[in-house]
């Protein structure tokens, strides 16, 4: 068997023991698990890349901050229909490679 050492910093050390014990794995076997499947799959075996997550973009953040101001503000939606929460928006200018409106309210109605 052979020894690794390795740094990294402390706290995601922490986050990752607390997250492999939840799992019953230690730090050790969760590296070993790690290598196997790298060699399995002849890779790292998840995507790395540098693609931001579309619900932390900016304009997304604007628009919940936006919500939350209104909800504390006690300003609700009455409403439960997909129709009526698009009419409350106003006229909705869409480019015609984005889809519908349908489409549109469907993807915000998306789990």
């Amino acid at each position: 068997m052979a020894q690794l050492n390795i740094r990294l910093d402390g706290e995601l050390k922490k986050r990752a023991e607390e997250l492999f014990s939840e799992l019953g794995l230690s730090l050790s076997a969760a590296v070993s698990v790690f290598f196997s499947q790298a060699v399995r799959e002849r890779g790292i075996p998840f995507s790395i890349t540098a693609q931001e997550d579309p619900f932390y973009s900016e304009s997304n953040m604007r628009v919940l901050r936006e919500s939350i101001r209104q909800a504390e503000a006690g300003k609700f939606a009455k409403s439960t229909t997909l129709e009526a929460l698009l009419a409350m928006e106003g006229p909705r200018h869409l480019n015609p490679h984005e889809g519908t409106k349908q489409d549109v309210g469907a993807a915000i109605c998306r789990p």
